[in-house]
């Protein structure tokens, strides 16, 4: 996800805030996804009313809201085991 500015625009909002107030002074600024795009009003929209104290909490909401397409190739880890019968990665040790 690319915030295309809209931490920057967050970091000057007047803080303590609400989800409203975010929504009508930025609400149309778009995030970049992995396969397009989302305004950060639908985002903020998906969590109903809230009151935040600083940045950090919208910007939290924000990476926890956007939708499927935020997250690249979804159910993939590099991190799951290898699968039975597989021949996996030697194991490695530093």
């Amino acid at each position: 996800m690319r915030l295309n500015g809209v931490d920057d625009r967050i970091e000057r909002h007047q803080f303590p805030t609400t989800s409203e107030e975010i929504i009508a002074a930025h609400g149309n600024a778009t995030v970049e996804l992995a396969e397009g795009s989302e305004r950060l009003g639908d985002v903020l929209e998906r969590f109903g009313e809230q009151t935040f104290d600083a940045p950090e909490e919208v910007l939290d909401t924000l990476r926890a809201g956007v939708c499927h397409r935020g997250v690249g190739r979804r159910f993939y880890s590099d991190r799951d085991p290898t699968a039975a019968g597989e021949n996996g990665p030697q194991p490695v040790s530093f």
